[in-house]
């Protein structure tokens, strides 16, 4: 009985220890979490990341010009088995349905994903840069020709 149970506790414990890396990626963007904001003369781009669990985080990214609405997405980041996916749901678009991006890539401070099959955009970046600000990036094709949008936005909690 003594020996069953040792490799009961054996087991376990391997079983915890692949968990553990299982969430190695979203941990990789544990860096994404807080609030973010631009300031422009078109209005305020925010965007506010937090941790749901230890495999999921959820943002909400918006675009206020005055004091409209213009933009409104939700996102979650969830990672399950080795697939870290980004569903992003835009209010108004793809009858507010989310859409799917696949984690592609990583280097420091850096991740990108992206759904070739969606209309626009196809890639999805975000980057930490030198001086701690967050730059999103969406790319893709619009009618065959290549377009890419990029923010910055600086840590404001």
């Amino acid at each position: 009985m003594p020996l069953l149970l040792l490799a009961f506790a054996f087991i376990s414990c391997k079983n915890g220890d692949s968990d553990t890396n299982e969430k190695e990626k979203i941990k990789s963007a544990h860096w994404l979490l807080g609030s973010w904001e631009s300031k422009s003369a078109e209005g305020v781009l925010s965007e506010t990341w937090t941790k749901t669990n230890d495999s999921t985080f959820q943002g909400q990214s918006y675009f206020i010009k005055e004091k409209d609405t213009i933009h409104f997405e939700t996102i979650v980041l969830q990672q399950k088995s080795e697939a870290l996916t980004y569903k992003a749901t835009v209010k108004g678009q793809n009858e507010d349905r989310p859409v799917s991006f696949l984690f592609t890539e990583t280097v420091a401070n850096q991740l990108a994903f992206e759904n070739p099959k969606h209309d626009y955009p196809q890639k999805i970046t975000y980057q930490k840069d030198a001086k701690n600000n967050l730059v999103a990036t969406i790319s893709g094709l619009i009618d065959g020709k290549q377009s890419t949008e990029k923010y910055t936005m600086a840590k404001s909690k």
